[in-house]
């Protein structure tokens, strides 16, 4: 879905589904003092592992945005919905830009921490571009303790002609590690009509709340964990 079939990943999960989680994040740098908007115009925010730039096209009317992701053809779909962002190819473990920010942004692409130094590192990737005071806010799906097999559907219609339909599947096949596994099954329709079926495989790190919370507080981070309106837990992180 990253490479191959990026072109697609507006019909797996729309940008208009991401108003609210976007304005979940306005009001969570609020709450830890960063603003946004037209009390801060020059405000600035860096996302890592932005993809598509679901969450970006509305945060972008509050916030000057630059977007980083480790797969070109996620960034180029992102430039065709945000054109006025800045987009840099970059892996969040070890991007460093050498400039600081008001706010960092690690939504659902965190997930891809599959080992506690892995997220250890992306966690020190936010640091180190936060200026005083700046904030990171991260939106892992699950911690250890929260975490509950799943099975989802969904998919969109295209304005081109294009439609795509999904079942996901989320399971624990091992749970003395820090992985679980996401199964997806597409089906792809075509403007012509035709239609083929296609499956991916994601794996996803998993760790309990106190391992968050001590990887972000050995960075440096002042650190606090709360739950959303979709009951996640989501880690705020604001440097001193």
């Amino acid at each position: 879905m990253y490479g191959e079939l990026a072109s697609w990943f507006h019909l797996v999960t729309a940008p208009a589904d991401y108003a609210d989680e976007a304005a979940d994040v306005v009001r969570r740098l609020a709450g830890h003092g960063v603003e946004l908007g037209p009390a801060n115009p020059a405000a600035t925010i860096l996302e890592l592992g932005s993809g598509g730039g679901n969450t970006a096209s509305h945060l972008k009317t509050f916030a000057h945005l630059t977007l980083t992701d480790l797969a070109p053809p996620m960034l180029a779909l992102s430039t065709t919905l945000n054109p006025e962002c800045e987009h840099l190819a970059g892996d969040m473990r070890t991007l460093r830009l050498g400039r600081r920010f008001d706010a960092v942004l690690l939504h659902d692409a965190v997930m891809y921490m599959t080992t506690e130094a892995d997220l250890r590192a992306a966690i020190e990737t936010a640091f180190v571009h936060l200026r005083a005071g700046g904030v990171a806010v991260f939106y892992p799906d699950f911690v250890a303790e929260t975490f509950r097999p799943s099975t989802e559907h969904g998919g969109h219609d295209g304005s081109d002609g294009r439609s795509l339909r999904y079942l996901k599947w989320t399971y624990d096949p091992d749970p003395t590690d820090t992985t679980v596994v996401t199964l997806f099954a597409y089906v792809l329709h075509e403007a012509d009509g035709s239609v083929r079926t296609l499956d991916d495989r994601h794996v996803e790190g998993i760790f309990p709340r106190a391992t968050w919370l001590r990887l972000l507080a050995e960075v440096g981070l002042r650190a606090e964990v709360s739950v959303d309106a979709w009951e996640r837990e989501v880690f705020v992180g604001v440097r001193p």
